[in-house]
C-alpha cells in the first residue's frame, strides 16, 4: 500500500498528490513514470512522476480527471491509500548541454515536463518554457515553471491569461525572430505534439515527444502501448516514453488511443452514478491505522 500524504487541487479537474514511496523516490529520474492501481479490480494507469524527494521518501504526481480511474483517484485525499504503484518505469530523458532548449507542455503535461526542464537547466542549457492551456483554470504550476526556465511564456486558447494562441504560435514567433533553438521537448495532447513536430521537423530541430499511449502491464509484454516509430513497432513503456518526434506516426497513435473511447465513456458514466459507493469500497480496503509497507 502507498499512503497519500498530501492532496490538493491545482487546476480545473487537476489534482496533485504527494505519496509515500521511498524505493521509487530513490531511483526516479526525469522523464520516468509510474503505473498505479487503486484497488484489486482497478485498471492500471500510467502517470509521470512530477518530482521526488529521496530523503522524505516521497514522489509527487499530478492527474487530470478524464476517465473513471483518474476521476476516482482525484476523489482521494491525504490519509487515503493507493493499492499498487510500480516504478520508476521507462527510459529517463536525455540530459546534456544542447544550448537553447524549448520545453513545450499542455496543461497537466506541464507536470511531466518539469523534471526534464529542471535537469536541462542544471546541465547548462538556456531553457525556454512554453505552457499552453485552454483557459486560466487550466494553467498549472506556473511558479515552478518560471523557476525551472530562463524564459517563460503562457499561452491560452481564449486569451484569458498570458498570450492568446496555441503553443505552436509562440514557437513559430521565436523561430521567426531568428532565435536558434537546439532541442525541443513536447509533452501534452497528441494533436499538440504532432503540431510541434510539424514546425520543428522541416527546420531540422531535434525534438522529442513523450507519448501517452494506452498501457496495461508496463513491461512490453501486453503490446497495448505499441507505437510506430519510423518503420519500427516499439513499446512506449519500455522503449520510451520519449521518442524522436520526426519519426512518430501520430495518426496511428491517435487511432489506437481512441479504440476504447465508447467503453471509457460508459465506464465514466457508471462511476459518476456510483461515486460515493466506489470511494467507500476503496477506503474500506485500507484501514487508516495500517502501516505503510512500500
Amino acid at each position: 500500500m502507498y499512503k497519500i500524504l498530501e492532496a490538493r487541487s491545482v487546476g480545473f479537474k487537476i489534482k496533485q498528490f504527494v505519496i509515500q514511496a521511498p524505493r521509487i523516490a530513490r531511483k526516479q529520474q526525469a522523464g520516468q513514470f509510474i503505473i498505479l492501481r487503486l484497488h484489486d479490480r482497478g485498471e492500471r494507469i500510467p502517470l509521470t512522476i512530477k518530482s521526488s524527494d529521496p530523503e522524505a521518501g516521497t514522489v509527487t504526481i499530478a492527474a487530470q480527471a478524464i476517465g473513471k480511474t483518474t476521476s476516482l483517484l482525484n476523489c482521494l485525499e491525504a490519509g487515503d491509500y493507493i493499492k499498487d504503484i510500480v516504478g520508476p518505469l521507462g527510459h529517463p530523458s536525455e540530459i546534456k548541454k544542447f544550448g537553447t532548449v524549448a520545453i513545450i507542455a499542455g496543461s497537466v503535461g506541464t507536470a511531466m515536463a518539469l523534471p526534464t526542464a529542471n535537469a536541462l537547466r542544471k546541465a547548462g542549457n538556456h531553457v525556454i518554457f512554453i505552457e499552453g492551456a485552454r483557459n486560466t483554470e487550466m494553467v498549472v504550476f506556473e511558479d515552478e515553471v518560471r523557476a525551472a526556465s530562463n524564459e517563460t511564456y503562457i499561452m491560452t486558447d481564449d486569451g484569458s491569461y498570458g498570450e492568446k494562441g496555441l503553443v505552436t504560435k509562440k514557437l513559430n514567433d521565436l523561430v521567426a525572430e531568428g532565435r536558434k533553438i537546439d532541442f525541443v521537448l513536447a509533452v501534452g495532447p497528441v494533436p499538440m505534439m504532432r503540431a510541434v513536430a510539424q514546425v520543428t521537423t522541416p527546420l531540422g530541430i531535434k525534438t522529442m515527444v513523450s507519448l501517452n499511449s494506452i498501457m496495461v502491464d508496463g513491461t512490453g509484454m501486453c503490446g497495448g502501448c505499441r507505437v510506430l516509430i519510423g518503420k519500427n513497432a516499439m513499446f512506449a513503456c519500455v522503449d520510451g516514453p520519449e521518442f524522436d518526434a520526426s519519426l512518430v506516426n501520430f495518426e496511428l497513435l491517435m487511432q489506437r488511443n481512441a479504440m476504447y473511447r465508447d467503453k471509457e465513456a460508459e465506464s465514466l458514466k457508471l462511476f459518476e452514478e456510483n461515486k460515493e459507493k466506489e470511494l467507500a469500497q476503496i477506503r474500506a480496503q485500507f484501514p487508516k491505522q495500517e502501516a505503510q509497507r512500500a
